[in-house]
């Protein structure tokens, strides 16, 4: 050999390199009122990562190593159902005293959990594939610090409750805190089998694998102890909760086009709101998104619903229902609250239970009590259930009364907000971030602040009182809401229209300037109706425009505006929500080319995020070959991110359903860019069922349907009646 020859390097064994630990890509399960967030590897070891119930964290550490390392990651992925977390790892090598260490990169690990009936099922399966007996130690690390939601998302507490020793048995781990609020708080993890050792932080196996041997373990966590672990209990809860995700995802009509990854947007925006949905008593409610908002939030279960109001109705009226039960009945300025308003958001943890925050119950949302009328209208539209409307007339009468209480004191008779206590939301739209309202030169306004949004929200909410007295017999109550709403209609086009911007702007400040600021905002004015088509048409062509088209969807700010900030909450991010409502709205103007738009941009990010839109990203103008920059908190899955397809599908489609007339309203419809055949089965309309079949015929579209059950109607208009069958 030549002397000069550079030296080989030594091949790497694979399974010992050390890779860095963190950063991992986060995990979310969901089972009704608890949440686990966890890395690839499966390990909760971050400081916002854990197992949550009722807004406590139950479980704040559970590290898996062998030996003293973790394992090398092959891969951590959810399922496409989102029941069951599973990260598959191998071993590194592993010294052994008094001898060589043994392979790497011959032990397979397995790691598969799942959520059933608020508790963490987890089974650990080892695999040798070495042709010898590998003994490995099998280390768990754990801790609980019943830490509330708002203290892992960074609020500082004077004084907390006493956490007592942990509980050690053969196989078993209690853990327990005494609240301030006078609550006992615990978790119990158990084993399958007794650990070698097992302390209050710590469990070791030693085990011996011979080669092609498997072995299991089976843990689990909850609030309470439960039977010991073991197989036939993982099986028989994993069968159960898969047999209910199934359930929860067949609701309403079945979607389909001939695109495959389109189909796979549409399949895992239904699992994700599957898996945000949550069973009360009042019916199913979509939680707003995990981690920091795994609660009823009465905006974003509104928005939520109305997402998928056109193909599964029975969300609307849970969401409704809920929202209409606990509605205000006092006031208090702490919790923003007053009679007849609906609410923000709910929270059972220790803080909320204390007063140090009020978000127990809280009510600081300006927009949630005309959008819970607004809701309720469009509802019976859809489903032509007055029986049900008639529950809830009284609460509509109490939201109509707060409404009609705080215009009566806006000296324009506008919807206006200011926060009652220092501890509640300074803003109280959609964009409730401390920076998202401001004058054009950046500076804050004093309140009470009037968004444009909410102006839009109270007409919608006054024209369907004007629909729904009128159906009730009272006609002059119902002129009363007509003149209402074209009050208020007036007001916005005369006090937020800014003629050499051809744009409203965001908010009236409490001396009733503009705050002539380019924001997101006159989007969802489009989606109630209330501008004058000139005027629409010249917000969709800003909105279409680069200043607030990233490429990605809407920015919620422009670009050229103060404040700007592509890496903000709502100050330039892009919210696929907030595109969609957008969009919805650009419809309901005849904007066709603007929809498809959209719609891809939309689509086009779910393909780069693994079909999984998250709560928001930054709006960076896109760039070739690159993904959307994502925003580094924003909740991942979230309610409002996921029905945004089934929003701009409704767009796109033009379809407008009435259940008491048994009609079926299809206007100029179009589809998305790629996609040349959507089918909608099962479309329940009234007391029928429909199956629609949308086709691109050249340029236009063509609707086939057939009808089961009592006749339904079909409704086109002229340029697509002509290509009907």
């Amino acid at each position: 050999m030549n002397d000069l020859a550079p030296a080989q390097e030594a091949p790497v064994e694979w399974g010992d390199i050390e890779e860095p630990r963190v950063p991992h890509r986060l995990y979310a399960l969901k089972d009704r009122d608890t949440f686990l967030v966890a890395d690839s590897h499966g390990d909760i070891v971050g400081a916002a990562d854990g197992l949550f119930h009722n807004d406590t964290r139950i479980l704040s550490r559970w590290e898996l190593t062998l030996g003293d390392r973790s394992p090398t990651l092959l891969s951590g992925a959810v399922s496409q159902d989102n029941v069951y977390f599973t990260s598959h790892g191998l071993n590194r090598a592993i010294p052994v005293p008094g001898g060589p260490s043994s392979p790497p990169g011959v032990v397979h690990l397995e790691r598969k959990r799942f959520l059933w009936h608020d508790r963490m099922y987890e089974r650990i399966r080892l695999t040798n594939y070495s042709r010898e007996t590998m003994c490995l130690p099998l280390v768990f690390q754990f801790e609980a610090d019943f830490r509330d939601m708002f203290e892992v998302r960074g609020a500082i507490r004077r004084n907390r409750g006493r956490t007592l020793a942990p509980l050690v048995g053969a196989s078993t781990v209690r853990f327990r805190y005494q609240g301030l609020d006078q609550v006992a708080r615990e978790s119990v993890l158990s084993f399958s089998e007794p650990p070698l050792t097992l302390n209050e932080d710590e469990a070791l196996y030693e085990l011996e694998l011979a080669r092609d041997d498997c072995r299991e373990i089976f843990i689990e966590v909850g609030a309470a102890e439960a039977e010991a672990p073991s197989r036939g209990r993982f099986r028989a809860a994993a069968a159960r909760a898969r047999f209910a995700m199934r359930g929860r995802r067949r609701q309403g009509a079945r979607i389909s086009t001939n695109g495959r990854l389109f189909n796979a947007w549409i399949d895992k925006s239904r699992a994700d709101l599957a898996l945000l949905t949550t069973p009360m008593r009042t019916g199913p409610y979509p939680y707003a998104g995990i981690p920091w908002f795994s609660t009823a939030f009465g905006r974003d279960g509104i928005i939520t619903a109305w997402q998928i109001l056109w193909f599964e109705p029975a969300l609307a009226r849970g969401v409704l229902s809920y929202l209409a039960e606990h509605q205000a009945q006092e006031t208090s300025a702490f919790r923003d609250s007053a009679p007849g308003k609906i609410m923000h958001e709910t929270r059972r943890g220790e803080m909320a239970a204390l007063g140090e925050v009020p978000f127990g119950r809280y009510y600081g949302g300006v927009d949630t009590t005309p959008l819970f009328v607004a809701l309720a209208g469009a509802y019976a539209e859809r489903t032509g259930d007055f029986e049900q409307l008639d529950r809830w007339w009284p609460a509509l009468e109490r939201a109509c009364g707060w409404i009609l209480e705080s215009a009566a004191s806006h000296p324009l008779g506008l919807l206006a907000y200011e926060r009652g206590a220092e501890s509640g939301l300074s803003n109280q739209g959609w964009k409730d971030s401390g920076d998202s309202i401001f004058h054009a030169d950046g500076s804050f306004p004093e309140g009470p602040i009037a968004l444009v949004e909410v102006q839009g929200y109270a007409y919608a909410a006054y024209r369907t009182m004007a629909l729904l007295t009128a159906r009730r017999g009272h006609l002059d109550e119902a002129e009363r809401w007509s003149q209402r709403a074209e009050r208020i209609r007036e007001t916005v086009e005369r006090h937020f229209w800014m003629p050499e911007q051809n744009f409203y702007g965001i908010a009236l400040d409490g001396r009733n300037e503009l705050c002539r600021v380019r924001a997101s905002n006159p989007g969802h004015l489009l989606f109630s109706g209330l501008p004058h088509p000139d005027r629409a048409r010249a917000v969709a062509d800003s909105l279409l425009s680069g200043a607030f088209f990233s490429g990605w969807g809407l920015r919620t700010l422009a670009l050229d505006q103060a404040r700007y900030n592509p890496m903000s909450y709502h100050n330039g991010s892009v919210w696929p929500h907030d595109t969609a409502v957008t969009t919805l709205g650009l419809s309901r103007y005849g904007e066709r080319a603007g929809v498809v738009k959209l719609t891809a941009a939309l689509f086009e990010a779910a393909a780069q995020l693994e079909m999984r839109l998250p709560e928001l990203y930054c709006g960076f103008r896109r760039a070739a070959g690159e993904p959307p920059v994502a925003y580094p908190v924003a909740c991942l899955p979230q309610a409002w991110a996921a029905g945004a397809v089934f929003m701009m599908l409704q767009a796109c489609l033009g379809l407008r359903l009435h259940g008491e007339a048994a009609e079926v309203e299809i206007n100029n419809p179009t589809l998305p860019i790629g996609i040349d055949r959507l089918a909608i089965e099962g479309l329940q309309v009234g007391a029928g069922e429909i199956d629609l079949t949308f086709e691109r015929q050249g340029s236009r579209v063509a609707v086939h349907s057939n009808s089961r059950g009592p006749r339904l109607r079909v409704c086109y208009d002229d340029r697509t009646k002509a290509l009907s069958s």
